[in-house]
């Protein structure tokens, strides 16, 4: 699926099954939500803290597909084409950090 089907597909089933989109605002905190629980498994499964027994059933993927859902939400609502954008980000982030991660000590 590309990134434009799937803002599509994210529309088609907001205004169908989803029935509205939330507003702008409230997607945000579902954002700040969703990021928050990749934080808490990222924490347990890659950090040292231990498994609670609600979280041992939560996959990665699942969590991580949710924080997409919800960036491609706020997307749709603003008009912002993610295609156009990470293209124009990749030019950014090309023109800017061409030589700089190479010249980096830390990353050697």
């Amino acid at each position: 699926m590309t990134i434009e089907e799937a803002q599509q597909k994210v529309d088609e089933w907001i205004n169908t099954t989803g029935v509205r989109y939330y507003n702008e605002l409230t997607n945000m905190a579902i954002l700040t939500e969703e990021v928050g629980e990749v934080a808490r498994l990222m924490s347990r499964k890659f950090g040292e803290q231990s498994f609670k027994e609600s979280d041992k059933d939560k996959e990665l993927a699942d969590e991580l597909a949710d924080v997409l859902w919800v960036v491609i939400c706020i997307a749709n609502q603003t008009g912002v084409d993610l295609t156009e954008a990470l293209h124009k980000n990749f030019e950014k982030k090309n023109t800017r950090d061409a030589n700089r991660h190479k010249q980096n000590k830390k990353l050697e």
